[in-house]
């Protein structure tokens, strides 16, 4: 039998948006924070969710998710205002069951996003979007490859995690601050360490440099807001941390192969 996928989509909100379910869920809602932040119930409390958190609920669990405008260390409104976005799959059937049953999983876990399974998720969102069209058969092995993918993701994290949870701080720094003009120096002061060891162990566990790590997540956002949104490409750049509209231009083509314009029109 294939799983039964309920929802499935990209959602950004910059509006005040909450949504809660306190009876439980009636099947597996997961959910990867991509940019922004947002709280959620987690292990019986409301908790920040921030960029590159993965949270994975089974039926019959609470929850509650409430996107706001964050507080600052003084307790004053963050000036960035309210952001947060996701992606997000509702889905339930028996394979699923069994699944999620392979081992123990927490409700909250970091993880570091990979073009690979992202790609996967976006596939499955495109092809919901068929509607009488869907081909269940596609969607069902969709989902299966994402899930296992998701587990890769997890088992790497750990990995990286016991290596050195100095570096995980670093991606968690850049990943906050992505939409924002920051220099590789922030960083190294956010952890305690030097530009060089910074830059060196950022590298090793990563096997990207830091630069190459902000623009991929900028490209990333970057992308979701020229498919789901209707801002233009010049806001596109500036919310998405590139400065100018030229410098987007530049890395986007480089790295997709074809100018922003021509993309969105795709």
């Amino acid at each position: 039998m294939f799983a039964e996928i309920m929802s499935c989509g990209y959602s950004y909100h910059a509006q005040p948006f909450q949504m809660t379910n306190p009876e439980g869920l009636r099947a597996y809602l997961f959910r990867l924070q991509t940019e922004g932040t947002c709280e959620a119930l987690v292990d019986g409390r409301m908790q920040r969710i921030e960029a590159g958190d993965l949270l994975l609920f089974k039926p019959g669990d609470s929850y509650n998710l409430n996107v706001h405008a964050q507080q600052t260390d003084d307790s004053s409104p963050d000036a960035a205002g309210i952001s947060s976005g996701d992606y997000f799959v509702i889905c339930r059937g028996e394979w699923l069951d069994e699944w999620w049953n392979r081992k123990e999983r927490k409700q909250k876990v970091k993880v570091v996003p990979d073009e690979r399974w992202l790609s996967i998720w976006q596939a499955l969102i495109l092809e919901k979007r068929r509607f009488e069209a869907e081909d269940l058969e596609l969607a069902d092995y969709l989902l299966r490859a994402l899930c296992l993918g998701l587990d890769r993701a997890i088992d790497t994290q750990s990995e990286l995690q016991g290596k050195s949870f100095v570096a995980t701080r670093m991606k968690n720094f850049v990943d906050e601050q992505a939409a924002l003009s920051f220099t590789v120096s922030d960083v190294a002061a956010h952890v305690g360490l030097s530009v060089s060891r910074t830059v060196h162990l950022f590298k090793e566990c990563y096997g990207l440099t830091i630069i190459q790590y902000t623009q991929n997540v900028r490209l990333s956002m970057a992308i979701e807001r020229i498919k789901y949104s209707s801002m233009t490409l010049e806001q596109v750049a500036e919310t998405c941390g590139f400065g100018s509209y030229s410098y987007f231009f530049r890395v986007f083509r480089k790295k997709y192969g074809v100018p922003p314009a021509a993309y969105r029109m795709k």
